[in-house]
Parts: structure tokens; C-alpha cells; sequence
């Protein structure tokens, strides 16, 4: 199992304003180049299940996902609930910095395909570090990469 951190800075815009934008899934496909499609297919408060269709190198990964939202704390868990990963769930944080503010994103992935997990979790950690950054800056224009945990993509990083 891969665990992945993310923490980028965004100028300009508070927090507040980051998660409202982050919580609109349905935007997602619009606003960012490597998530095909997001369908919300259970809304009920401030939990939703939602599909997703995610570009994964020359393919698609598809799951369907549980999301709890937060907006006190400006959090949004995640966690899968079936789909082309055997295990995905984690977060999306969004806290103020002076100036602007970040964005902290964690999750757990497991390909569940143990005699391959050596190859093909690096892949995926790698590939989604750059999908989350992509999504970020799709959405909310300027992010600065300040840290993650998993080596991160040429190109991706500015």
C-alpha cells in the first residue's frame, strides 16, 4: 500500500474560498484535463457518493467513491467504495497561509496486485501526484508545489 502528501500554496485565494471550489466536483471534468468524468449519484447532506473516470497514463481508471465534506473544518474524506483500485481513500485539507492559502491532499492506494505492487504502485503514486496537481491548478488557477512525499513528474512541479 502507497501512501501519497501533497501540499501546494495558492496566492491569493483564501481557503474558504479553495474548498468551496474543490467541493464542486461536477467541475472537475470542465476545469481539469485529466479527470474525464465525475457523476454525483447520491447526495444527502454533507456526504455524496460520486463516479469518477480518471486519465491514468494511455487508459482510464474508474471507481466509485464515498465523500464526507466538512466545511468547519474545510476537509473532504474520500474513501472507495468498488472500482479499478483495490484500495483508495484519503483527503483533501484546505487551511490559510499567508498569503493565500494550501492545500494538503493525502490518500492510500493499493493496486491489489501484490506480485506487481512494486511496479505498478510507484506508477500510480507518480501518476496521481501529477493528476492532483493538475486538478489544483485546473481549478484554482496559480499553485506552488511545496512538498510531496512521492517523486513527482517533470512538468508537474511548476
Amino acid at each position: 500500500m502507497r501512501a501519497i502528501r501533497i501540499r501546494l500554496h495558492v496566492p491569493r485565494k483564501t481557503a474558504a474560498d479553495v474548498y468551496t471550489t474543490l467541493a464542486d466536483f461536477e467541475r472537475y471534468p470542465s476545469m481539469c484535463e485529466a479527470v474525464q468524468n465525475v457523476t454525483l449519484t447520491d447526495v444527502s447532506g454533507n456526504i455524496t457518493v460520486s463516479q469518477w473516470e480518471v486519465t491514468f497514463r494511455a487508459g482510464l481508471l474508474r471507481w466509485t467513491e464515498e465523500d464526507t465534506f466538512d466545511p468547519g473544518a474545510m476537509t473532504i474524506t474520500f474513501r472507495q467504495l468498488e472500482g479499478d483500485i483495490a484500495v483508495f481513500d484519503g483527503s483533501w485539507q484546505c487551511v490559510d497561509a499567508a498569503p493565500g492559502s494550501e492545500v494538503l491532499f493525502s490518500a492510500r492506494l493499493d493496486m491489489g496486485i501484490p506480485s506487481l505492487a512494486d511496479a505498478l504502485e510507484p506508477i500510480a503514486a507518480r501518476t496521481l501526484t501529477a493528476n492532483i496537481i493538475s486538478i489544483v491548478r485546473g481549478l484554482v488557477g496559480s499553485a506552488e508545489l511545496i512538498a510531496s512525499d512521492t517523486e513527482v513528474p517533470v512538468g508537474s512541479a511548476s
